[in-house]
């Protein structure tokens, strides 16, 4: 069978569509798991790589640290040192001569020098000037403490030596070995060098990266960074805030903040921290090469899925094209149009399937044609079904107006009763009426029923306005009611009371008839009570007895075609009579159309 060639099939287009979705999908979820493992790889060697240096920058001004403690021992054991201490004052040559020892200490990138002994002289420089009111004005010897043993770094204003700008004061006190005096106490400023050059080795290292050293107190005492990083005021302030542990050695080991990740050491003696500030921009480095290099191959598999997808899908796509051409020609009359398709594939039954249908369409074709002919004939009959009612209305009018006439008035409100209740009961073809038109149809029954049946019962219906105006479905109540009549009235001749409440329960509508006459049985309430369970379509076979059970069943099953299973239904009796309840979920004000 030939069929109208085009570009591209709608079915093509989507299935390259799909395709080319599912692709890219794949491609971007394999990209993210490369991109997340490679880079978390690289992120480990980079820390890891910089969480050595710092751990080495810290050991290297551990090292540092013990070298003054062991230069300020070597001070305080010096002779001429030892010699200070004593009542005796020094001659003047021997104070020039100690002026001048501590130019020669074992210690590099020594800035300046104040020796005071415990007599309030003053050894320094010889161009320096200093007294020893300069010493007390400084407050470097509220710095120290009270550890006369130990050796103190002190970062501070230089108000010692009048330059005002902050540098390292190593300072300690010095004891008489020999006498019990006051001691002395030494001071060596450092210059800048002499912290730097805890990172000369790893110097070439950390020129990609934040390195820098912090005082006790928080203040920055060294900070080099690449030009291009800014550590944030904030980022600053966490790494301050390293100041406050007790911990010493390692305290920070590739944590992630604000900028970067952190690794930091705290030396013990002095409590100054060194931090190294990996930032991101270097955990970037090598990530973009990486990046070509995937787009590159990615670039390449996707063109290559494209190609091999075009040519699957045209493949596919020929003999469903057949089979869309030949159903979409198909105008309803010719049934000879089949076709042919031989692909070895499910296609092949898609294809003897169409010619099938065509055939079965014939066939049901004729067989409409047939039902036509009887459904024209069952219109009719509903026409005049629907007459009927009518005729009967007319006919309960006129024996009403004869009865009138002749002065029967309980024949004229049995027949007004019995014209309302077939009105409310037909309700013109509608399932659904209010609780309103509900309610007057069962009243229409009991009047009828009183009629019959003179000074047998009596009736009430409680029910609040707000209710009368919900709908429910029609014809509930009246077997109710007729079945309290028939068998629960039997027994009696008269005093019977049949009470009809309605309410409203946590969303539901509550349907109550109460009659006083013989109580029902309770394997009678037990069967009546257990149709609820028993599923719609079985429920005529699985109820035997007829006694009660037709116009139940019948409520129940339109109950629960209607409303599904949040239906209530059930009987109660004891020795003051039997209630049956109905509820029914609260549709509120429906519409009667439905």
């Amino acid at each position: 069978m030939k069929y109208e060639k085009s570009k591209m099939s709608g079915i093509q287009k989507k299935y390259l569509k799909y395709m080319c979705t599912l692709l890219i999908l794949a491609l971007v979820l394999s990209s993210i798991c490369v991109w997340t493992y490679v880079r978390r790889n690289m992120t480990d060697v980079i820390v890891d790589k910089y969480e050595f240096m710092n751990e080495k920058m810290g050991i290297a001004l551990d090292n540092l640290y013990r070298k003054t403690d062991a230069v300020t021992a070597e001070i305080i054991l010096e002779n001429d040192v030892q010699k200070s201490l004593r009542n005796k004052e020094l001659q003047e040559v021997e104070k020039n001569a100690l002026s001048k020892y501590f130019a020669y200490i074992d210690l590099n990138h020594v800035a300046d020098y104040c020796y005071i002994d415990n007599k309030r002289n003053v050894y320094e420089k010889s161009y320096s000037q200093i007294g020893y009111s300069d010493f007390q004005s400084s407050g470097l010897r509220e710095k120290m403490g009270d550890e006369y043993a130990k050796t103190q770094w002190i970062w501070t204003r230089d108000y010692l030596f009048g330059t005002g700008d902050e540098a390292l004061f190593i300072g300690r006190y010095v004891n008489s070995m020999d006498y019990a005096h006051e001691p002395g106490i030494v001071y060596l400023k450092m210059n800048q060098q002499f912290l730097e050059s805890v990172m000369d080795k790893d110097r070439k290292i950390a020129k990609d990266v934040a390195v820098g050293i912090i005082s006790p107190e928080g203040k920055t005492c060294i900070r080099q960074e690449p030009e291009d990083l800014s550590i944030e005021k904030r980022t600053m302030k966490k790494i301050t805030e390293l100041t406050r542990t007790k911990k010493s050695g390692v305290i920070v080991r590739g944590k992630k903040i604000e900028g970067g990740i952190l690794q930091a050491y705290r030396q013990e003696e002095t409590g100054m921290v060194i931090f190294t500030l990996v930032p991101d921009m270097v955990l970037n480095q090598g990530m973009t090469q990486i990046l070509i290099v995937l787009l590159t191959i990615y670039a390449v598999i996707a063109v290559l899925a494209f190609v091999l997808s075009l040519y699957a899908s045209q493949t596919f796509t020929r003999p469903i094209r057949q089979i869309s051409d030949a159903m979409t020609s198909f105008d309803g009359n010719d049934f000879t149009h089949t076709i042919q398709i031989h692909t070895d594939t499910e296609l092949d039954k898609i294809g003897h399937a169409y010619n099938e249908m065509l055939k079965n369409i014939e066939e049901f074709q004729n067989e409409v044609k047939n039902q036509q002919k009887e459904l024209r004939i069952s219109e009719m009959n509903t026409l005049i079904s629907q007459i009927n009612p009518h005729f009967l209305y007319n006919t309960l009018d006129t024996i009403y107006m004869l009865a009138r006439i002749n002065g029967e008035e309980k024949t004229m409100k049995m027949i007004q009763a019995l014209s309302k209740y077939l009105r409310l009961s037909l309700s013109k073809g509608r399932e659904i009426v209010t609780v309103e038109d509900e309610l007057e149809n069962v009243k229409s029954y009991m009047e009828i029923q009183q009629i019959r049946n003179e000074n047998l019962f009596r009736y009430e219906i409680e029910c609040g306005e707000e209710l009368k105006t919900r709908w429910i479905l029609k014809l509930i109540l009246q077997p109710i009611v007729e079945n309290a009549v028939k068998y629960g009235f039997c027994d009696i001749f008269e005093g019977g009371l049949i009470r009809i409440s309605v309410t409203e329960q946590a969303g539901q509508l509550t349907f109550s008839v109460y009659n006083n006459g013989t109580p029902m049985e309770e394997q009678m309430a037990e069967k009546l009570n257990g149709l609820s369970e028993i599923p719609v379509s079985k429920m005529k076979d699985s109820f035997e007895e007829k006694k009660h059970g037709y116009g139940v069943i019948n409520i129940i099953t339109r109950l629960r075609l209607k409303y599904g299973e949040d239906v209530r239904f059930f009987y109660e009796s004891d020795t003051n009579g039997t209630v049956c309840v109905i509820q029914i979920p609260d549709d509120g004000k429906e519409n009667s159309e439905q």
